[in-house]
This record gives C-alpha cells, sequence and structure tokens, in this order.
C-alpha cells in the first residue's frame, strides 16, 4: 500500500502503470479531461489498446460532459472499449445517478483508489497547489480480487487489513456504516478530511457522542469550493458540531477534494465516497484498511493540511441578518434539494 498525494504523485505512477500493461487495464473515473494531463492518459490507453492490451475506460456521462463524445473516438479508434455511464439523453428515463468511482487496475496487478480525476486541477498550475486529493495504490491479492468482480456492481473485498467496497445498485448505506463503525469504536482520535460534508443527523450525531466522551474529533473542511451550494449547507452545521467540542478546519489554499478518515492513528478510509445525500445513491468507492504504516502516512497528509488550515471558532459562526439568510436558507434549500434528488434516484434504481 502506497498513499499518493495529489495528481503530482498519482499521475505519473498511473501512467506508468498503463504504459507496462500486457493484459488489461480498466479505467473508472467521473471527469475525465482530454487536454493537458488528460492527453497523456489518453495516448497512453491508446498505446496500450494499439499492442493488444485489454483496454476498458468508463467515464460518467454528467461528469465527463464535453469530452465523452471526443473520447470515446480516440480511443476505439485505437481499439479499447469505451462506455459513457448514463449520459445526458438516460435523464429522460429517470436514469439520473451516477458513476462517481475512481479505479485504475492494470493487469491485476496494481490499482489505485482514491477521490481524484483526471484533470490539470490536480496538478495546480503558477505557485498554486493543486485540488487536495488522495489516492491509495494496491497491489497483490486484493488486485486479483477486484479484477474478477468489477463488473459485479455491489462489491466487498478483503485481503489482510484491507477491504474494498464498491457501492452498486444496494446504495452507498455500507460504505457509510463503515464510517460509522469506525467512529463508534474510536478511543483516542478521529480526523475526516471531507470535500462535500453533508452529513445525515445520524451520523451528526455519532462525532458529537464521540467527542463527549474523550476522542479527539477534527474536520478538515472546503474553505473553498467548486459547489457552493454545498459549503453553504456546510457551514450550517459549524455550531452544532463547535458546540458539541468537534474542531473544525477550512483549507483554503486551493480546493479541498479528498474523501478520507483516520481513527486512532491505525485505521484509514478512503476513496470516491462524499459523506453527502447523493453518495448513497451513486457508484462509488471505499477502501478500509487497518495498518499503521499507511495510516501514518494519512496523518501526516492531514497534520500537513491542518496546519495550514483556517481554525473556525464559534466566533466566526456569527451572523447579520443578510448573512444568515444567505447562509441558512439557502443552505438549508441546497441540503434538502440534494436530500429530494438523492431520495428521487434512490426510487427509481430501487425499481
Amino acid at each position: 500500500m502506497r498513499l499518493l498525494d495529489g495528481g503530482a504523485e498519482a499521475y505519473p505512477r498511473m501512467l506508468q502503470a498503463i504504459e507496462s500493461a500486457t493484459r488489461r487495464v480498466h479505467l473508472e473515473v467521473y471527469t475525465f479531461e482530454r487536454e493537458g494531463v488528460g492527453s497523456s492518459f489518453l495516448a497512453a490507453l491508446a498505446a496500450a489498446a494499439q499492442r493488444g492490451v485489454e483496454v476498458r475506460v468508463i467515464v460518467d456521462g454528467w461528469g465527463s460532459i464535453g469530452e465523452s463524445s471526443a473520447i470515446q473516438a480516440t480511443l476505439r479508434a485505437a481499439g479499447a472499449k469505451v462506455r459513457v455511464y448514463n449520459p445526458l439523453t438516460s435523464l429522460f428515463t429517470g436514469r439520473a445517478w451516477r458513476n462517481h468511482r475512481k479505479i485504475l487496475l492494470v493487469d491485476e496487478r496494481v490499482a489505485f483508489i482514491g477521490g481524484i480525476n483526471i484533470g490539470d486541477d490536480y496538478l495546480g498550475s503558477e505557485g498554486e497547489p493543486g485540488w487536495a486529493d488522495l489516492v491509495l495504490e494496491l497491489s497483490g491479492d486484493i488486485c486479483v480480487q477486484l479484477g474478477a468482480k468489477l463488473q459485479a456492481g455491489r462489491v466487498e473485498l478483503a485481503s489482510g487489513p484491507v477491504r474494498v467496497l464498491l457501492s452498486g445498485f444496494g446504495g452507498g448505506r455500507r460504505l457509510r456504516q463503515r464510517y460509522l463503525e469506525a467512529i463508534y469504536r474510536a478511543k483516542k482520535q478521529v480526523v475526516l478530511a471531507h470535500a462535500y460534508f453533508l452529513p445525515d443527523r445520524g451520523f451528526m450525531h455519532a462525532l458529537n457522542r464521540a467527542a463527549k466522551r474523550g476522542v479527539s474529533v477534527e474536520l478538515l473542511l472546503a474553505g473553498r469550493s467548486d459547489v457552493v451550494f454545498a459549503r453553504a449547507a456546510t457551514m450550517r452545521l459549524y455550531r452544532y458540531f463547535l458546540r458539541g467540542g468537534v474542531r473544525i478546519h477550512e483549507w483554503t489554499a486551493s480546493t479541498l477534494h479528498a474523501k478520507a478518515a483516520v481513527v486512532d492513528g491505525r485505521r484509514l478510509l478512503v476513496g470516491s465516497f462524499n459523506l453527502d445525500p447523493l453518495s448513497l445513491v451513486n457508484l462509488e468507492t471505499l477502501v478500509d484498511v487497518e495498518d499503521e504504516a499507511v495510516a501514518a502516512q494519512a496523518m501526516a497528509w492531514l497534520e500537513k493540511h491542518l496546519r495550514s488550515a483556517r481554525p473556525i471558532l464559534l466566533e466566526h459562526c456569527k451572523r447579520t441578518g443578510l448573512q444568515a439568510w444567505l447562509l441558512d436558507i439557502l443552505g438549508l434549500a441546497g441540503a434538502r434539494l440534494s436530500e429530494a434528488f438523492a431520495n428521487f434516484m434512490g426510487r427509481k434504481r430501487r425499481r
């Protein structure tokens, strides 16, 4: 296991794995941009297909809107298999849920699972850091198992200290439950870094109860977000957590896109799964690892970002009437809309 910090660390190793592939490459990603680093991935995937490697690529119809047709044309011309998951036309049949997974599996030998899409945002430019995110590189038997089960939809795999969970048509509640179990068992510390943090009441209560029983609970949240309403909805929750003894920090140096947690310095949860209603119905990934070495890598990443983040105190939550209306009312509207949309998608999927 190796934890990779953002696109700067992850992309070279991912490209190297594709370039060395001899049998099979499976890439599943929400957003795939053709330009910049995306052109390097397209070239590597096309070259692999042309030398006889079985190449399968799945991109999301919404996340890769405007890019998917050209990606299909380029890769299919090279002999790769490409699927656009739920293109926009599927909205007319009510298929609005997304494939939000980020998986690269090469030769059942090495896998990369995390929150990173393919795009230059994760690299940064002109002295500005890229989006803050993580990828876990895995090798060994867990990759063999993953290769055998990728088409199964709902998957739960285990090898030694590693558990890999993919949500299928059963939804993401099992992934949420993994987080809850880790929080319930925490004895000393819980540190969460989440880009889109809109937990349900049960999850909120679990964090506050942990803090009240003496566990150090810290949240690293987005001070800058690519989804404005998501941040407004999250800020509504600050006072509840702060009054419960939870410490909050906002990362503002770049966009926070990570979805990770470290519990008691020995358990890491990382993947594409957000703590929000939409991740309960989208296709998602979560890796649950009980290993002090990789947890230490994650804690080093978290501590580095916490040191540079802005601590949020109760006095920062005071608002004028206009601010309360903008943040609380619009944030509440955003939260309720997200929940309603997720419930609608869930019903459609069950049918």
